[in-house]
């Protein structure tokens, strides 16, 4: 059986004011209808033999990636917490011991939640070679067939033909040993590898059997694989997640499965990979593989230009309007606006990097929170007062909770909602309102078939989230 194992712990910062710390790209729709982790599971859903995904992520956005998965019909992954980040070894190491519980002679397909693939059929070709070398016992490495010198990547020099006893499937041109992995070159080094045809793109997608890659993760990082198998042993079901055992995985080294098993392992496999590949990491990135207008710009959203060429231009919550630029990249949101050269879109880092530093809430989230609930929109921000646009899902409810330093007013815009006050449990409906006093119990909750749209009024002499004490969550935070 072969289990996708999709990595979803990242931030995206590069991708800044879009994504962010607390809604980070792998949740958003960037290429099409679909969001990137929506893409990640659809594009394995055909292949025969296959398990229901292993999921890796951080508590942080565990809801949001529980909904992506609703949405795409797999609810039956096993969705994994990771108390905190430790790169891909120990994440592929927990996958797998998990993997061998489900099936002894299970194959993972290990990928990034955040990549691209322009063409699915070439795609699931090599994922097929892969798969009959990986149940030999190689370990596979997808290896992408570059088409410029880029700078952005590691590279892959493909050694000689494949070594691994068995039979050497059709269609498996191109597939060689690992000579060795490659750190990020210079722009002359990158056009020798180019011209070379040795070389190409580290894709970060791995393929391989779950007890293949334990045993020589054993060989060669023994305390990532104990640590793991205590963290598993040790961690618990939480609603519709598996939460790793905190203390024994903060304890586990951190490392990424390139550098702990690909780059030393005498088992590596590269299975080319031409198929449209982008990891999506900047927004040079999206310029690329976006659909370009007569005048080579990618626009998306409410933008109206003129003598504008060669760009990236993003509105998200209002009308953006550009004059004369050439090779520029345009970002809105409702709290941000990037602008920047094409050529510098790598340095957004350095902006989000002074965000943190002066401890900017920017960095972080953005105006509408994702809950798991809903959404709750900030409308107004004041010290004396907040005002919120609260979106509750058909079925979903707010915690039971009180405050003792502010008071809040509830007005429905639409919907039908179940209000806890106090002893009190009563519905209202669009235009109805109720007064919460400081120290009440109080609890939204959406009856109706449609989603509840409820506007908040906050006031107070503290308005922090501090002020919240949950009595009853069916979310368990």
């Amino acid at each position: 059986m072969l289990f996708p194992v999709i990595l979803a712990g990242g931030s995206g910062t590069r991708l800044w004011p879009l994504s962010r710390q607390f809604y980070p790209k792998q949740v958003m729709p960037l290429t099409g209808q679909d969001t990137m982790i929506q893409e990640t599971v659809n594009r394995l859903k055909n292949v025969p033999e296959i398990g229901a995904p292993i999921v890796l992520c951080n508590d942080t956005h565990r809801f949001m990636v529980a909904e992506q998965l609703r949405r795409s019909d797999s609810q039956s992954a096993t969705i994994v917490l990771e108390p905190v980040g430790r790169n891909t070894a120990p994440a592929v190491a927990v996958a797998a011991l998990m993997g061998l519980e489900k099936d002894n002679d299970a194959v993972l397909m290990v990928m990034p939640s955040d990549h691209y693939i322009a063409d699915g059929r070439a795609f699931l070709e090599a994922l097929a070679v892969g798969r009959i070398f990986a149940e030999q016992g190689a370990l596979i490495t997808f290896g992408v067939v570059p088409d410029a010198p880029e700078t952005g990547y590691g590279y892959i020099k493909k050694g000689g033909p494949p070594d691994i006893p068995g039979q050497v499937p059709p269609a498996s041109d191109g597939v060689a040993m690992i000579d060795s992995f490659v750190e990020k070159p210079d722009r002359e080094t990158a056009e020798a590898y180019l011209k070379s045809g040795e070389y190409f793109w580290n894709s970060g997608m791995f393929m391989f059997k779950a007890g293949s890659v334990i045993d020589e993760l054993e060989r060669f990082a023994p305390e990532i694989v104990s640590q793991c198998r205590e963290a598993v042993a040790k961690g618990r079901s939480d609603l519709d997640f598996f939460r790793l055992d905190e203390t024994a995985f903060t304890a586990c080294p951190s490392d990424s499965i390139d550098y702990a098993v690909m780059e030393k392992t005498d088992k590596g496999v590269m299975v080319p990979l031409s198929a449209g590949w982008n990891d999506l990491g900047s927004w040079e990135a999206l310029w690329g593989v976006g659909g370009k207008d007569d005048q080579n710009n990618v626009i998306e959203g409410d933008v109206v230009i003129h003598d504008v060429t060669n760009s990236y231009l993003r509105a998200s919550s209002r009308m953006l309007a550009a004059v004369g630029i050439d090779n520029h990249i345009v970002v809105e949101t409702a709290d941000a606006v990037l602008i920047s050269p094409r050529h510098r879109a790598q340095d957004v880092k350095a902006i989000v990097d002074q965000l943190t530093q002066d401890s900017r809430k920017e960095a972080l989230s953005h105006k509408t929170g994702y809950r798991p609930w809903g959404t709750c929109e900030q409308l107004v921000v004041s010290q004396q007062f907040h005002v919120n646009r609260l979106t509750v899902r058909c079925g979903e409810k707010l915690s039971l909770q009180k405050h003792q330093h502010r008071v809040e007013h509830w007005v429905v815009l639409s919907g039908t909602a179940r209000v806890t006050k106090g002893e009190q449990t009563f519905d209202l409906v669009a235009n109805e309102s109720v007064y919460l006093p400081a120290g009440v119990e109080h609890r939204l909750e959406n009856i109706g078939d449609n989603a509840l749209d409820v506007i908040e009024v906050q006031t107070g002499n503290f308005l922090g989230e501090e002020d919240i004490e949950r009595l009853e969550d069916v979310y368990g935070r």
